[in-house]
């Protein structure tokens, strides 16, 4: 941090240049971007595949921003349904839901867990569909022994301060195509190709040298943070998988999951509450939870003009609940929310 602050270049220097190279290299992709944000990534990712009026597959559980940056790209979002229990898109409907003006999909790796990157890939290219793949909560992920930023046509990351590696605020596009790396790196910077020299009309995306800084530490600390955070859930899976009404996370066989999020289902049938009462009741344990999501996109006000129905979306987000994960949690913190799980769940079950 001294040193970038003491070399009087704060923007696009060389602790920015090295953060990428360093990604670039993690993911096992030939070049990387550093933006301001994963939103900022996913704009320019669009901006870089896009023709305006194109159509892009997305799927209806994930953040906004995986199709907001879509209407912002001027093309236009279809939201899918997702599986139930990977929480990733569903092929099958997404499938449905190809018409010629469909350009793009784009999948989002989901709290960690990878989506199923071949049978994606395979209708992608059938269809002749670019992916631009939404890693956002991805840091680590691995499908088949590769890293899911691995894959074309390119990855977005974020580094927000929840995220499994942050740089305060930031993003990072991957792509091993050089064309489309070109492409983002001038609409980064104002369509700039040289100082005061542009090609085409841009944005101010750029990280700053001291973000790009803390990244290059917290990549170091990544592989760590990963172990940390499998070994939570693998443990939380051991205590809560027994437990009547909760389904525990898991990932298909060729996966591994880096656990952004550490997310139960609760079996409401089970259950004389809501989930959001059983979160309250946990928090008299002193333990922590959080909902993502607790709405779909399609029962967002800015989507629901479409009267698009999702149904295993809007299930999801009516039975969601994350545990704590991250890997700061000590032996005792996981058996105080296991211990609460326990009580809880047996506390309100019909």
């Amino acid at each position: 941090m001294v040193e970038v602050l003491r070399s009087g270049q704060l923007v696009a220097g060389a602790a920015v240049r090295a953060f990428e190279q360093n990604f670039a290299a993690f993911v096992g992709a030939q070049y990387a971007l550093a933006v301001s944000s994963g939103t900022a990534a996913l704009h320019l990712a669009y901006l870089a595949t896009l023709e305006p009026g194109d159509v892009v597959l997305v799927p209806g559980f994930t953040h906004i921003s995986t199709a907001s940056m879509v209407h912002f790209a001027n093309a236009r979002p279809v939201l899918c349904d997702v599986d139930r229990e990977s929480f990733t898109l569903q092929l099958e409907d997404a499938a449905r839901k190809i018409t010629a003006q469909t350009a793009a999909i784009a999948p989002v790796h989901l709290f960690g867990n990878s989506c199923d990157i071949d049978g994606i890939t395979l209708l992608a290219e059938r269809h002749n569909l670019r992916v631009i793949w939404d890693a956002a909560q991805a840091h680590g992920t691995r499908y088949q022994g590769r890293d899911v930023g691995s894959f074309a046509d390119l990855a977005t990351y974020s580094f927000y301060p929840t995220k499994n590696m942050t740089t305060g605020e930031g993003g990072m596009i991957v792509t091993s195509d050089r064309d489309l790396y070109e492409r983002c790196k001038l609409l980064r910077a104002h369509g700039q190709s040289r100082k005061y020299y542009h090609d085409c009309f841009g944005l101010n995306y750029r990280m700053l040298e001291i973000s790009a800084a803390l990244g290059v530490e917290q990549l170091k600390q990544l592989p760590d943070f990963t172990r940390k955070r499998r070994s939570n859930a693998l443990y939380l899976n051991e205590r809560l998988a027994a437990l009547e009404g909760i389904t525990v996370p898991q990932a298909d066989k060729g996966i591994e999951h880096s656990f952004h999020q550490y997310s139960v289902l609760l079996d409401l049938d089970q259950f004389r509450c809501s989930r959001d009462e059983f979160a309250a009741r946990l928090g008299t344990y002193g333990v922590q939870t959080a909902v993502h999501y607790p709405r779909a996109l399609s029962q967002q006000p800015a989507f629901t003009a479409g009267n698009v129905r999702l149904p295993n979306c809007e299930w999801l987000a009516e039975r969601i609940l994350s545990l704590p994960v991250h890997p700061m949690l000590s032996s005792s913190d996981l058996e105080q929310i296991a211990d609460a799980m326990s009580k809880v769940a047996a506390q309100m079950r019909r």
